[in-house]
């Protein structure tokens, strides 16, 4: 999926986490790959872990990605992102106010009370 190479293209902080996928399945798999994204982004968010990619840079991209109001895109982030992000009360879960309008108003839908 393009989203997919598009994404390691702009943070190649998620290279290794490509290259395991692909040598652990033989490809891709974009919903497998965006949960493992959303943890890696968390984890950056609070500072757990200083070789992860950067969080600002993937909520950025996804915010592009978002806009472009592609369903095929807008499956996989909102499903296999938005859908995993810490629920409140979760360390992490703050990081859904640095959303970007658009991602902000699908996180909303999908999981009103945050």
């Amino acid at each position: 999926m393009q989203l997919v190479n598009d994404l390691v293209a702009r943070v190649p902080g998620y290279q290794d986490l490509y290259a395991a996928h692909v040598f652990n399945e033989d490809a891709v798999l974009p919903h497998v790959f965006f949960w493992d994204v959303t943890q890696e982004t968390v984890r950056s968010y609070l500072g757990a872990d200083a070789e992860a990619p950067d969080w600002r840079s993937t909520l950025e991209f996804l915010e592009e990605q978002s806009a472009r109001g592609i369903g095929e895109i807008d499956g996989v982030v909102v499903t296999s992102f938005l859908e995993y992000l810490p629920f409140p009360g979760r360390p992490g879960h703050d990081i859904v106010k640095e959303l970007g309008p658009v991602m902000a108003a699908k996180f909303a839908r999908v999981r009103p009370a945050g």
